[in-house]
């Protein structure tokens, strides 16, 4: 029987998260101008190398403080983006990016608006981090945040409770008819008593 168990490896960082734009120019606009990032890198092709499809494209890299980076494809021809099936999917999709702390996510909220950029936040969870949301010329989600708890990304035990509790929930909501969602409502309003 082959060796199922974890191969001990673990990415060292985060190198790049990309997308599609529409508008390439706007997104250089947004991404150096507005969040502070310089760019750092593009490639132009007519054939994608990982698949061998042939787009021509615009790929250009944005780079963050420690070294990672977004980065963005224009092709031309594409058509947009088809609509989302469901509200969560635009508040739910995002990346976060980390601000040094909380003052500093405030002046980024000030900024953001002083060009025009509509944020929701301030807003704190529950103590573990402070963020504020926004959009960018692509509609993407960005969030600035600041942890609040200094060990916010080391609470696995806790995670691997709380994982359990909901994929058990859920499994028992399917297996005894229950609607799933009403009783994920019931397990969290339990967890939030404790």
């Amino acid at each position: 029987m082959p060796d199922v168990s974890a191969p001990k490896l673990t990415p060292l960082m985060l190198n790049h998260a990309a997308w599609v734009t529409h508008d390439v120019e706007a997104t250089a606009d947004f991404y150096t101008r507005v969040m502070g990032m310089e760019l750092v890198s593009t490639v132009i092709d007519d054939t994608v190398p990982s698949t061998g499809d042939d787009f021509a494209y615009f790929h250009i890299f944005f780079k963050m403080l420690d070294g990672s980076t977004i980065a963005f494809f224009e092709a031309p021809g594409l058509p947009p983006r088809p609509e989302v099936t469901h509200p969560a999917y635009e508040v739910f999709d995002h990346i976060a990016l980390q601000a040094k702390d909380r003052e500093e996510v405030d002046r980024w909220a000030a900024w953001l608006r002083e060009n025009g950029v509509s944020i929701v936040g301030p807003t704190d969870h529950n103590g573990l981090i402070y963020s504020i949301y926004f959009r960018d010329p692509n509609n993407i989600r960005l969030e600035i945040t600041t942890p609040l708890d200094p060990d916010w990304n080391n609470h696995g035990d806790r995670a691997q409770v709380d994982l359990k509790g909901w994929c058990d929930t859920k499994k028992e909501a399917a297996r005894s008819g229950q609607n799933v969602g009403a009783a994920l409502v019931d397990y969290i309003r339990q967890q939030r008593k404790h």
